[in-house]
């Protein structure tokens, strides 16, 4: 299964801050009990990549790209990591062009027309609303997508279990990204239970989607 595959069979995608690499592991095998096995580990710290190794190497569960890549020297030490795809919250194009030739699956951000076709000059597929609550949310999202029937999308900003099912609803969304179920304050307690618990009930509301669809 392809990137894109596996991250429409996931329909929600945690976005972590992780600032020790230490709990990169316990965090991710919480998060893929708690049935959301693809993550994206962002670049906003100095511990990203060796979060993204620890869990690559020791977490065959997991899928794990990195987030908030911003130059093309990020991309290479996500490709060093062994991500399997880059998330950028904006559409530079030379982060593109170098995470294609990296070989690893990408996803920048958009919020208008032009990024749109800019993107999609690139040959993408898949594109990141973000952040999309900020943005006027699914209204502005289904009315962004209506000359574009090709392109799906991954929402993300703002998103939590409260708004989750009315982004998944729309056929045109493959997966949304959230942090609600990696709270820093979690995080700092070694709080894994109550990751996975959050993360389960995401889940739940993924799965109920689905079967309404």
């Amino acid at each position: 299964m392809n990137i894109s595959g596996k991250i429409r069979e996931a329909g929600v995608i945690p976005v972590i801050k992780i600032e020790d690499a230490g709990q990169a592991l316990p965090l991710a095998q919480a998060l893929c009990r708690g049935g959301l096995p693809v993550l994206e580990v962002t670049f906003r710290t100095s511990s990203a990549q060796a979060a993204i190794e620890r869990i690559v190497k020791a977490c065959p569960g997991a899928t794990v790209g990195a987030g908030t890549v911003l130059s093309e020297e990020q991309v290479v030490r996500a490709a060093d990591s062994g991500a399997a795809f880059v998330v950028s919250p904006g559409s530079n194009p030379r982060v593109i062009e170098r995470a294609l030739k990296a070989g690893l699956a990408v996803f920048p951000g958009v919020v208008t027309p032009t990024e749109v076709e800019n993107a999609l000059s690139f040959g993408l597929k898949v594109l990141k609303f973000f952040p999309a609550e900020s943005f006027g949310g699914v209204k502005t999202l289904k009315s962004l997508s209506a000359p574009y029937a090709s392109v799906e999308w991954m929402p993300t900003g703002g998103i939590n279990g409260a708004n989750l099912a009315e982004y998944l609803s729309f056929s045109r969304v493959i997966a949304c990204g959230a942090s609600c179920m990696v709270k820093e304050e979690l995080l700092r307690a070694g709080d894994y239970a109550q990751i996975e618990r959050l993360a389960s009930e995401m889940a739940a509301v993924r799965d109920s989607v689905r079967k309404k669809l």
